[in-house]
């Protein structure tokens, strides 16, 4: 299945050049890097990036990546896929701008 994380410009371009990343501050808060299914991803940018440009949506395999990745409850109890160690340049399966165009960020038909 696969799984999405929302970047910074700049997280994403530090993860591009140093090959993995433990994630944004609230990842480090947290101590596990966030994603979002399809069905979750547009609330996640909704919530969490409201009016931010710039951004770039990043897609992963979570079967890839093991029992380092947990499914837990977060909002309204959906489960929300949680990797428990260092994100790898090398797992990214495709990654896309994510404009903010009136008023509302464009996710990209790739999205499964």
């Amino acid at each position: 299945m696969q799984i999405y994380k929302i970047f910074l410009g700049s997280e994403w371009a530090e993860l591009d050049e140093k090959g993995e990343t433990l994630g944004a501050p609230i990842d480090l808060a947290d101590g596990f890097i966030h994603f979002s299914t399809a069905a979750q991803a547009g609330e996640t940018a909704a919530k969490y990036f409201a009016g931010v440009d710039g951004l770039m949506l990043v897609a992963f395999e979570a079967d890839d990546m093991g029992d380092a990745i947990k499914w837990e409850p977060s909002r309204g109890g959906d489960l929300f896929p949680h990797l428990y160690r260092p994100l790898k340049r090398a797992e990214v399966l495709w990654a896309k701008p994510l404009p903010f165009e009136n008023g509302a960020h464009i996710f990209p038909a790739e999205m499964t």
